[in-house]
């Protein structure tokens, strides 16, 4: 009994000791492996480490960009930052070419403008005209403007009357536009329109269309060319990759001039549109916004006005010749004398191809600002006294307002209008009656 108890016992003791032994092994092979693992761990991150290090210093080149600029991008905030407060965005513009997309004038001769001051909300805009859909005056933040609230909302602005002639080859327009599609749910497609005066919606000769969609905008300018027949048939395109972000909730700012070929387009200031040559023969405007019936497009402080961005073919060397001959003019006679300053036919509207003419008499007056000058209205004897006088004073303060908006010191002008009393041509002619209706600038 002994002898097997010892037996027994020997027994345990060599079991004990083998389990001890793999146990042990089984350690020591796991802590190898922990090892192996931690080396290869540290290895991955400095080839990692080099890998990026080398990527960023291939991006680097490949930009232009110097190691030692130390420039960083702006990170932006949250999306639902208040309407009024700064949101930093990555500086997508350079300073240099910022300043040189940066031209836009309003027009000299404002014929047309909203602020929807005194309207009620709820109603229908009383400076507007529905096309198709519908629209109504409501208030963001405090604040009147026009929400597009159909799904197919179309208006038109009621420029003398809802005539659709009023545009001309040389026009500005300028709106405020707010949309929100922060929650990235609904992308409208909305349009700036505008139609020759024989033509319907539809069919326009040029439109500036922006779809809401993704986190940067794209702006289009389909327009016909000048080549085209008709004025409808739109083969020019004109596209602004991912331009700007205006779907954010904000109030932006939009602009167009046009200029007898020249398409600009500008969104918070910045111009994103440059059509050199299109079709002239703009009559009238339509604002379309296709958004979701719970969420309008809103706009506000809309302004239509005759007169544009200069071309750019009219450069400095330009303006000088024309400037030098008014200058030339006054110091040989004392005044300029001028046919080139029209009127629409019994009106005292200005024709958009005035300005041009008004421009060089503006430029004369700014490099001379302390001399003073009679503005002065003729008329030709078709009509009557009791309608001639009064017509070409308003012309003549037509004139004045339009130098006033180019820059020139309303203290030193005065208008006159001196109807048909002074007449330098026979006016039994049309020739004679055309020299006869005339802008006269007196120097005083």
């Amino acid at each position: 009994m002994k002898r097997m108890k010892k037996l027994v016992l020997m027994l345990i003791v060599l079991v004990a000791f083998a389990v001890n032994a793999d146990a042990q092994g089984f350690l020591n092979r796991l802590k190898d492996r922990a090892v192996r693992a931690a080396e290869n761990a540290v290895e991955r991150k400095v080839e990692s480490k080099v890998d990026r290090t080398t990527s960023e210093a291939m991006d680097e080149v490949l930009d232009g960009k110097s190691e030692k600029s130390g420039k960083k991008n702006k990170k932006s905030k949250n999306d639902d930052a208040d309407e009024d407060e700064e949101v930093e965005t990555e500086d997508t513009y350079d300073p240099q070419a910022g300043a040189v997309k940066s031209d836009f004038v309003r027009g000299s001769v404002v014929m047309f403008e909203d602020d929807m001051s005194g309207e009620q909300v709820g109603e229908f805009p009383s400076k507007w005209d529905l096309v198709r859909g519908n629209a109504e005056i409501a208030t963001i933040k405090g604040q009147k403007c026009i929400a597009l609230v159909d799904g197919d909302g179309w208006i038109t602005p009621l420029v003398k009357g809802g005539i659709k002639n009023y545009l001309g080859d040389m026009f500005t327009v300028e709106y405020d536009m707010l949309f929100d599609d922060r929650p990235k749910d609904g992308a409208p497609g909305i349009e700036l329109d505008i139609m020759n005066e024989n033509e319907k919606h539809d069919h326009e000769l040029f439109t500036i269309h922006y779809s809401m969609a993704f986190d940067k905008q794209t702006i289009d300018c389909d327009y016909v060319r000048p080549t085209e027949e008709g004025f409808s048939n739109k083969e020019g395109t004109s596209t602004a990759h991912e331009a700007c972000v205006i779907n954010d909730g904000r109030w932006h700012h939009f602009a167009l001039s046009f200029n007898k070929r020249a398409i600009k387009f500008y969104v918070d200031g910045k111009r994103i549109i440059n059509v050199p040559n299109a079709k002239a023969g703009a009559g009238w405007l339509t604002l379309w916004s296709g958004g979701k019936d719970d969420r309008p497009t809103y706009v506000k402080n809309v302004v239509i006005a005759k007169g544009a961005v200069d071309l750019y073919e009219r450069n400095a060397t330009d303006i000088d010749a024309k400037v030098a001959a008014v200058e030339k003019a006054i110091a040989e006679t004392g005044k300029f004398v001028t046919n080139n300053i029209l009127f629409e036919t019994a009106k005292a509207t200005l024709k958009p191809e005035s300005m041009e003419e008004i421009q060089k008499v503006a430029e004369y007056m700014k490099k001379n600002p302390s001399v003073r000058f009679e503005v002065q209205g003729h008329t030709d004897n078709q009509g009557s006294d009791a309608v001639n006088d009064p017509l070409s004073q308003q012309r003549a303060e037509a004139v004045v307002k339009a130098l006033e908006g180019l820059g020139v010191d309303g203290f030193n002008l005065r208008a006159v209008g001196k109807g048909s009393h002074e007449p330098v041509a026979d006016n039994k002619t049309e020739a004679g009656r055309a020299q006869n209706r005339r802008v006269v600038f007196v120097k005083k």
